[in-house]
Formats: structure tokens, C-alpha cells, sequence
């Protein structure tokens, strides 16, 4: 395999938000990019789209398959405003909706892979109590997943909850279906001071794609910085982490996670994204 023959894609969120579908489809291919995940988050305008019309799905298809960039992944965050662990029953009830709103628009638009965010809860405390609801709301998507052959695939995350392959590990072991699966991020991974490499190689058989950012660790007080890190200014190597990945076998995708709002020039730093993306690759002997 070499680094051209790569699957690298792109986020959503990379891009302007003023694009429509098909300025930002035939954005990311002429930057070169092989795929974009979309972007189902908690913002009303993105959840929106778990409504969109049989002719709306279509429309979206048709721009898919006349822009040749595939979209073979959703980035399911909108579970941060209405999550599985809430006290709220209400909130509990929004979650499976949009779980299954999610399952039925990846269906319709070919969409394999629908990764979800390891938040138990996020504008609430976290207990056990929200920690037994969270398990059980994820149980319960992942049954509805297998019957519609949908993978979900949890990231590893900004918050210590899912901080690392090894915890996501423990909750495989209660939901051992294999259509839950694993997305790790290596600027995450980073942060919390894992050992990539020995992560990766732990859950090798449970990656379905790996978001490839940037990131700072927290320290003392110092949160951290989780997202808009510039590639190469934070505590990554991904060097190292490619060549884990070569080591193990891995051969799926990498999504390069960024932020329009980041730079003055998204485009510009999509495209610079990818080569330094592309050279860290190079060498890792990809």
C-alpha cells in the first residue's frame, strides 16, 4: 500500500458552513480528498437533517454520486444536548428518537458507519446512575443498529469517560454485538497520555477509521486544547501512530478532523491538512 492509495477524508465541519452540498463535496475532491464525513450535531440546523424528506435524501444521493466523494460516515454528536445518561426522562426519549432518526437517514443515504460520542452526559454530573443509563441506551442502539446493518462506532473522546481504546474495551464487553465498534482519535488518545501505539494495537480488530487531529494535554489547571490545535503544534506524533497502524494490518480510513472557524482560509488549511497528513504517512513508511 502506498500513500496515494491512502483513504483519506475530510470533515464536514472543515468547510465553510455557508456551503451547500455540492460547493462542498466538489471542495473537498479538488483539494483531494477521497470522502467527507457529515455532521449531525447538536446545533438545531444539523439535527434538522434526521428530518429531511424522501426527495431531500435523494437530492443528496444524486449530488454523492455525480460528485464521485462518497460520504460513508455521520458524526453523531447530537447526543452532547440530548444524552442516553440524562436524568430527564425527556431528554432519554429525544436520544432514542434521534438514534433512530440516525439509523433510518444512514440507511437511506448509504451511509455505513454512524460514530457516536462517549459522553455519558454532558451538561449534567456524571453518576452512576447516568453511567447505567448511558450503558443502557447504548445496548439499546446497538440492537436497533444490528437489525438495520448500520455499524456504530464509539470515539474516543475529550473527556476521560471514553479517554482511551482500553475503557471503550469495557463497554465491548456488554455490548458484544459486531456492530459496535471502536473510532479512536489520535489527538485525544494523545492528550490523555496513552500509549498510542500499545492502544492501537489493543483494539485493532475493533477500528473502523481513526480521526487524525492535533491536540494539547491538559495539565494542572490547564484544560487542555481538544480541537483548532494547527497540525504540528501539539503533543501528536503521528509518525509513530501511522506506524503502529501500518504494523498492526490497519488498512481503513483516516479523517482529518478540522474546524472552518480555526482560520481565515479553511480551504487553505484543509489543503495543508492533507499535506502534512500525506508526509507523516510518507514517513511512517506508508
Amino acid at each position: 500500500m502506498s500513500v496515494a492509495a491512502v483513504h483519506l477524508g475530510l470533515y464536514e465541519k472543515a468547510l465553510p458552513p455557508s456551503l451547500g452540498w455540492h460547493e462542498r463535496l466538489s471542495m473537498a475532491r479538488e483539494l483531494g480528498y477521497a470522502f467527507m464525513e457529515m455532521s449531525i450535531d447538536e446545533t438545531d440546523q444539523r439535527l434538522a437533517r434526521l428530518d429531511w424528506t424522501r426527495d431531500e435524501r435523494r437530492a443528496l444521493r444524486l449530488l454523492v454520486e455525480d460528485s464521485g466523494l462518497a460520504i460513508p460516515s455521520i458524526c453523531l454528536s447530537a447526543h452532547r444536548r440530548f444524552p442516553f445518561g440524562s436524568a430527564d426522562p425527556a431528554q432519554r426519549e429525544r436520544a432514542g428518537e434521534i438514534m433512530l432518526k440516525a439509523i433510518d437517514l444512514a440507511q437511506a443515504l448509504g451511509v455505513r458507519t454512524l460514530q457516536l460520542a462517549g459522553y455519558d452526559v454532558y451538561y449534567e454530573p456524571s453518576t452512576p446512575d447516568s453511567l447505567a443509563r448511558f450503558r443502557d441506551g447504548l445496548a439499546r442502539a446497538a440492537d436497533l443498529a444490528s437489525a438495520a446493518q448500520v455499524m456504530l462506532a464509539v470515539e474516543i473522546m475529550d473527556r476521560p469517560l471514553m479517554g482511551s481504546i482500553t475503557k471503550w474495551l469495557a463497554w465491548k464487553r456488554d455490548i458484544p454485538t459486531p456492530w459496535f465498534q471502536v473510532y479512536p482519535d489520535l489527538g485525544n488518545l494523545s492528550a490523555w497520555g496513552a500509549n498510542v501505539p500499545d492502544e492501537l494495537a489493543r483494539g485493532i480488530g475493533h477500528i473502523v477509521a481513526v480521526h487524525v487531529k492535533d491536540t494539547r494535554p491538559p495539565a494542572g489547571s490547564d484544560p487542555g486544547q481538544f480541537k483548532c490545535v494547527p497540525f504540528g503544534e501539539g503533543c501528536v506524533d503521528f509518525a509513530a501512530a501511522f506506524a503502529a497502524l501500518k504494523r498492526l494490518g490497519y488498512r481503513g480510513a483516516f479523517l482529518v478532523e478540522m474546524w472552518a472557524e480555526a482560520s481565515a482560509d479553511p480551504c487553505g488549511a484543509a489543503a495543508a491538512a492533507r499535506r502534512f497528513v500525506l508526509g507523516k504517512l510518507q514517513e511512517a513508511d506508508w
